[in-house]
């Protein structure tokens, strides 16, 4: 996992990288929405309840910040975040 935090552009940016197996195309539009989970099949004590990036988005939409997701099937999966600076 990597971390980082970079002002610039009058903003700050978040991104948040893993090296694990990366979303699939077809749902990568969906991450966002509340309950979605790529794995459904999951169990909700080891595979979470699908709240967390939605509740994030909500953040950053109030903030007027944008998210987004770059992911590749396999290949791991970064988050940016940028909040501008008021």
């Amino acid at each position: 996992m990597d971390i980082s935090l970079k002002a610039k552009d009058n903003g700050l940016t978040l991104s948040v990288a893993d090296t694990g197996i990366g979303i699939p195309p077809e749902y990568q539009t969906r991450v966002f929405e509340r309950f979605f989970r790529v794995d459904s099949g999951r169990d909700k004590a080891t595979g979470g309840t699908g709240l967390g990036l939605s509740i994030v988005k909500h953040i950053v939409s109030l903030y007027d910040g944008k998210i987004t997701l770059q992911s590749k099937d396999g290949g791991g999966t970064t988050i940016r975040v940028f909040l501008p600076i008021l």
